[in-house]
């Protein structure tokens, strides 16, 4: 697309939130607005990205320099979108090549309606081409008014607009495509006679056709992408908006969602083909779940890589691996760095941590383990816990192939458990247990004939 700059807008207020995050900051199907906006542009292929920024540019610089690739500038006062392009130029003016503009509260507009823009702007040599919508209800936005030969002829701000151009449905998104020498030969010319007293950024294109340029409009297939996020029913609907996407974006790729209104996924999730989500799932950040699967009911799993094959319901786990053919609950707790080998179980109430349990090992109920190596075919059971907090460090417990840990055991860590050794019931395992031996750690069980009725005589005496 040749030499590509994009230019986004983020130093308004955002009053309408009513909130002490910057706008810009809320997020959108988990992730942040500006996220979405700015990691659409990386897709784009820009060479150059400028943010401006203003209202809490201190918080929107610390978030922005921590995870984009961009240039900032500041626009200390809020005087228009003309004025903050001004604040770019010393970035910008001696460039050639193609500008776009971007809002930095619309996270909605997709890589392909990008590209669209960019490529009919550059295939028609326009000076400048607005990204425009339809909409039902096009309520305070811009409107596009055009000629008899459908080209531009101006873009009204609502509060200038008259009662008959407020009857135009085709807005101005906000998104823009320039000839970048052309934009900066002018923009230095738009004046704030309106009634916000504010410098325009859409009157950059009636300085162009002034001078006899071309002015182009591309209007995007699904005016949803406009929706841009003004207030917290605007955050919620950007929020529904995107999520039914992502989740069409599945089901095209052959994956299965029980209830579409009850799935919430995030859009860096992978899911493989013939995968089932059933209801009230929430699969967050980078997961990644292979062909296969029964994600669900009610899983919720962030960062997650999840080999085919695997069920999963009523979890919550994050930054951990399960491999192939691995049952997970119902209810259980997976905590990062666990990584389940292939045909674990993982029954009901289980708590896991930094653990790493190996092919067929199970642990089916009422469980802790936590940093500990275990390894195949291992049976942990009942009321088990590796115990491997002293209240200031933290310790590993080792259980070998083939061990079997019965019920109410606590391994109290560092404690190694050998190849093929049972630990008996109720122990409390403080020293390494050899291979195949058996580990008894309790008081021998003492009966006291007629202890009960001399106990019962006793407190009656004492009432």
């Amino acid at each position: 697309m040749g030499n590509l700059y994009a230019v986004v807008l983020a130093a308004g207020k955002g009053t309408r939130m009513k909130s002490k995050k910057h706008k810009v900051l809320h997020s959108v199907c988990g992730k942040p607005i500006i996220d979405h906006v700015l990691d659409r542009l990386h897709e784009l292929g820009c060479d150059r990205t400028i943010c401006v920024i203003g209202y809490q540019g201190d918080t929107l610089r610390e978030h922005l320099e921590k995870k984009h690739a961009v240039t900032l500038v500041e626009q200390k006062e809020q005087l228009g979108t003309a004025h903050a392009i001004m604040q770019a130029k010393d970035e910008l003016a001696s460039l050639e090549g193609t500008t776009l503009v971007m809002n930095g509260d619309h996270p909605l507009f997709t890589l392909e309606t990008l590209q669209r823009l960019v490529r009919s702007h550059q295939e028609k040599r326009a000076a400048a081409t607005v990204l425009t919508a339809d909409l039902d209800d096009p309520a305070q936005y811009g409107r596009v008014i055009r000629n008899g030969n459908h080209s531009v002829q101006r873009i009204v701000e609502y509060k200038d607009a008259s009662e008959e151009e407020r009857q135009i449905t085709e807005i101005n998104t906000g998104t823009f495509c320039f000839d970048n020498q052309k934009l900066f030969s002018v923009i230095h010319e738009v004046n704030n006679n309106n009634a916000q007293k504010e410098y325009y950024l859409p009157d950059v294109l009636s300085l162009l056709l002034k001078r006899s340029e071309l002015v182009h409009a591309v209007k995007v297939h699904d005016a949803g992408e406009a929706m841009g996020v003004n207030d917290r029913q605007q955050l919620a609907e950007a929020d529904a908006y995107m999520r039914q996407m992502i989740l069409q974006k599945h089901m095209e790729e052959g994956v299965t969602i029980v209830d579409t209104s009850n799935t919430y996924i995030e859009p860096e999730v992978f899911i493989g083909a013939d995968t089932v989500i059933h209801p009230g799932t929430f699969l967050r950040g980078t997961t990644m779940i292979g062909e296969d699967c029964q994600i669900g009911p009610q899983a919720d799993l962030t960062d997650m890589v999840i080999d085919d094959e695997v069920s999963i319901k009523y979890t919550v786990a994050s930054g951990s691996r399960i491999e192939k053919e691995t049952t997970v609950g119902p209810y259980v707790y997976m905590r990062p760095q666990t990584h389940l080998r292939k045909r674990v179980k993982i029954g009901c109430f289980i708590d896991l941590k930094k653990a790493e349990l190996g092919d067929g090992t199970k642990v089916s109920h009422l469980a802790y383990v936590g940093d500990a190596r275990v390894g195949k075919k291992v049976n942990i059971s009942c009321g088990v816990v590796t115990v491997n907090y002293d209240g200031k460090n933290k310790f590993k417990t080792i259980i070998g192939d083939n061990a079997f840990i019965g019920c109410n055991v606590n391994l109290v860590a560092p404690v190694h458990v050998k190849k093929g050794a049972y630990v008996a019931a109720g122990s409390t395992i403080t020293n390494d247990v050899p291979e195949k031996a058996l580990a008894i750690a309790r008081e021998r069980q003492t009966n006291k004939p007629g202890y009960v009725e001399k106990l019962w005589a006793k407190r009656s005496q004492q009432k």
